[in-house]
């Protein structure tokens, strides 16, 4: 009788996601201290890359040494921010952010990603017009027409432009300059979200064909698997969400 993975094992598997998690966001956090000021009560960027290291239970010694490292205090090789664009299989767009020490190994992993998916690099500017760069703050509503409208009622009083109601949840979207305004205010009329962040939203949503669906999540997952990846961004419709 066949047994399985020890708990020794899941131990190990689950180390090693955490500490994948883990470099991603201390990148994060380099880069967000580089572009400001290395304290987060003066950078919004580094406040949500804190925040977001905090919630992945990062320990705080931790964060501050990626801070430390991102001021250039102890020197270490430069991180740079990228971002790809291109087409994943059915033309699915996609947009690809980095941080990245060494942007020839990342674009080569990029590419080799995208080939072997049936989708392609493309130049900058080939699919970023089919987004927009928003607050999205997300709240899970589970269809509930009440959760819905409080949700709605907070979001128009503190300012945010749009509420979208799907998949049960409510995503409340602002101007990036006004997220952690809006944020706060959902935050003090005593909405708990369940993600909060600024990024890239589709303008549209495509359907992929049921023969390029497990290529197009095996697409994601090899991409999110990289080291040097921090957000994929997409305009798929995908099954989980087809259904919901």
């Amino acid at each position: 009788m066949g047994r399985g993975p020890s708990i020794e094992g899941r131990k190990n598997a689950e180390d090693a996601k955490r500490a994948k998690v883990f470099t991603k966001l201390i990148r994060e956090i380099t880069v967000a201290t580089r572009a400001g000021v290395a304290d987060p009560s003066g950078n919004p960027r580094l406040r949500a890359a804190v925040d977001k290291a905090l919630s992945a239970n990062m320990p705080k010694d931790t964060i501050e040494r990626a801070i430390k490292r991102g001021s250039g205090a102890d020197g270490g090789a430069a991180m740079e921010e990228l971002r790809y664009e291109g087409y994943g299989p059915a033309g699915v767009a996609l947009i690809i952010e980095c941080f990245t020490d060494n942007p020839t190994r990342t674009v080569a992993d990029v590419r080799h990603a995208l080939t072997r998916h049936g989708g392609n690099l493309g130049t900058s500017g080939s699919v970023a017009f089919q987004f927009t760069h928003c607050g999205e703050i997300v709240f899970a509503t589970g269809g509930d027409e009440a959760a819905e409208e409080k949700v709605l009622e907070a979001a128009l009083e503190a300012g945010a432009d749009d509420v979208v109601n799907e998949h049960g949840e409510s995503t409340v979207i602002c101007a990036p300059e006004n997220f952690e305004a809006v944020q706060q205010a959902l935050a003090a009329a005593g909405l708990e979200s369940d993600h909060a962040g600024v990024g890239m939203r589709p303008n549209n949503r495509v359907a992929v064909p049921a023969d390029a669906q497990e290529t197009m999540q095996d697409l994601l997952e090899r991409l999110g698997a990289l080291d040097d990846v921090s957000e994929v961004y997409h305009n798929a419709i995908l099954p989980t969400e087809a259904t919901d």
